[in-house]
């Protein structure tokens, strides 16, 4: 291709808008930055674009430019007002409409519970939607708007049809399960989730046949066993989820340029498979891993310190807790506050175990209503799709430890309403409804946890209670 050729320009746009491995997952390094901008600084002064094409080469300037000293929320911000206005200009264009749905969904405020931006994004992309059925882009951006528990039912329909769209592609097959976890909707997501890693591996063996010799060390399937080691654990197939963590504990760990998704992926395996069976003991014993991603870090040593103080280890738990101080305090430093503040929470939390170990229950319960109520004014991030345990949740197994199961249940109930079908929240219903006395709201609990494990593991202590109270 000559660089008098005008579609020049736009490839270079193209090169520069891939240098961000996913739009979402921000902030990016600086070297696929330095290269995103050499790239549209390129395109603004190579061949002859249309007005159009130009229009999209200026729409994308800001998000590269002056990123060594503006920091990336700023710039995302910047590049959603750049499409905005590229969209006033040519309303009826579906690729400029897509791309501006996307630049709101990349500019996203994680503690606006109105959700602007998502729902915005929504209204433009559902009419394209339905003039454009076979777009794959479309119902993918729809999911990401949508997924959110206030509004994840919307997101139904996106999430039902985009793995027929390309039922080759990973990622096209995972990304319903987005939508279906957050719902509670576990065989769905079990579903979406193997078929999206058998297609990761099919993927991979003709064409790389040496690295799909060794599948445990597919850096780009852990996100998706993440989501499938957490469906299994909520329906107690404990088997199943276990198999996916020995296969992950096969390998020493993933390349350090992986993306963040799987490195959160990496840690969040075995912390989940520790925490849904209540193994606090082995949960105090997860080995550290170390990462550029300092919010991976932290998700094991939460795992530990939580761990620690539920099987009696206090002391333990406490130098686990100044690891977590440490990595908010670095995530502060680096200027990302979204992540500092996720990982102040499981700070809290972590110290109301502590407390409660050391029969601190005043402080204990300050501490991981705090924790609660902190994660309730903010979203989950892409990065980090299922929370390891909802943080009402584990207010409301503290509450129980506490002698106090009235709060606990209100807890439990208000836990469920935001994150459906949980397993540990259903069972914790149950037992302290049965602790108050009332034995019908205890055996419909228990019923319901019943009927969520089905043919799972059995052998579940709450399992066994839940057998007696039906």
């Amino acid at each position: 291709m000559s660089e008098r050729d005008p579609s020049c320009a736009m490839a270079y746009w193209g090169m520069a808008i891939s240098q961000r491995p996913n739009p979402l997952t921000a902030p990016f390094s600086d070297a696929l930055l330095k290269q995103g901008l050499e790239a549209i600084e390129k395109a603004r002064t190579t061949g002859s674009p249309n007005a159009l094409e130009r229009e999209w080469i200026a729409a994308l300037v800001p998000f590269f430019h002056d990123y060594q000293t503006v920091n990336q929320r700023v710039r995302s911000e910047r590049y959603e007002a750049a499409m905005a206005q590229l969209y006033a200009r040519h309303p009826q264009d579906p690729e400029v409409t897509a791309f501006y749905a996307l630049a709101l969904l990349e500019a996203v405020d994680l503690t606006d519970k109105r959700y602007a931006r998502q729902l915005k994004a929504a209204r433009l992309l559902e009419p394209l939607q339905r003039a454009h059925p076979d777009h794959p882009g479309i119902p993918h951006y729809l999911i990401h708007a949508y997924d959110y528990a206030p509004i994840a039912t919307k997101g139904l329909p996106a999430a039902r049809r985009y793995a027929t769209l390309a039922p080759s592609a990973p990622h096209a097959l995972h990304m319903p399960s987005h939508t279906f976890s957050t719902l509670g909707m576990w065989p769905e997501a079990i579903r979406a989730n193997l078929a999206a890693d058998a297609a990761t591996r099919a993927y991979v063996a003709s064409t790389n046949p040496a690295a799909a010799a060794r599948p445990s060390a597919i850096a780009g399937r852990y996100h998706a066993l993440d989501f499938l080691t957490n469906a299994y654990l909520q329906q107690a197939q404990d088997g199943s989820a276990r198999a996916i963590l020995d296969e992950r504990n096969s390998i020493e760990g993933i390349p350090a340029t992986s993306a963040i998704t799987a490195h959160t992926a990496w840690a969040a395996i075995p912390v989940r498979y520790t925490f849904e069976r209540g193994a606090w003991q082995e949960a105090a014993a997860l080995p550290p891993m170390k990462t550029i991603f300092k919010q991976a870090e932290a998700i094991i040593w939460f795992g530990r310190a939580v761990g620690a103080a539920r099987s009696g280890q206090a002391a333990r738990g406490r130098v686990d807790l100044a690891e977590l101080a440490r990595l908010r305090q670095e995530l502060t430093a680096a200027d990302e506050p979204y992540w500092a503040d996720q990982v102040g929470i499981q700070e809290a939390a972590a110290d109301a175990w502590i407390a409660l170990a050391g029969r601190d229950t005043v402080r204990a319960v300050a501490r991981m209503r705090e924790a609660a109520d902190r994660e309730d004014r903010s979203e989950k991030h892409v990065a980090m799709e299922n929370r390891l345990s909802p943080m009402r949740e584990l207010l409301g197994e503290l509450l129980l430890e506490a002698g106090r199961p009235r709060e606990a249940l209100r807890e439990f109930e208000a836990s469920l309403r935001l994150t459906p079908n949980r397993f540990r929240s259903i069972a914790g219903a149950a037992d302290a409804a049965s602790r108050t006395g009332n034995r019908r709201l205890a055996g419909t609990y228990s019923r319901k946890l019943l009927a969520l494990a089905g043919d799972g593991g059995g052998e579940r202590p709450t399992l066994i209670s839940a057998r007696t109270r039906r």
